[in-house]
């Protein structure tokens, strides 16, 4: 069975920077292409950034554009999100998204979210 385990979330000040992990765990399993959302209270869930399978291509939500930073190990089977200059309107439930691969099948999964607070 595959889950997908977020971490590093927390209360911060605006201008301040956390880092977000996403460690993946399962049988034989691979990870394509993966990405970050996030959920505010009262707001649909909205995508934040993605990265490809071998990690040459991002893509990143305007408002984050210049100050996240997504990136992937994948020798650890873990996914990041560095995120720097944090403002107010950045706090939300932050998820990990993952297409993965077994030997039984491909298909998405989620984590089950870090909470980012950020502070005015």
């Amino acid at each position: 069975q595959v889950r997908l385990v977020e971490s590093g979330g927390g209360l911060v000040q605006a201008g301040g920077s956390l880092r977000l992990s996403c460690a993946a765990s399962g049988r034989a399993l691979s990870l394509m292409a993966m990405a970050w959302f996030r959920q505010a209270p009262g707001k649909e869930r909205e995508f934040v950034a993605g990265i490809s399978r071998n990690g040459g291509y991002t893509d990143y939500k305007d408002s984050v554009k210049g100050r996240f930073t997504i990136s992937r190990d994948d020798t650890k089977n873990t996914l990041y999100l560095h995120m720097n200059s944090l403002k107010p309107e950045d706090t939300a439930v932050y998820y990990c998204n993952a297409l993965v691969t077994t030997t039984r099948d491909t298909q998405y999964y989620w984590g089950q979210g870090t909470q980012v607070t950020v502070s005015s």
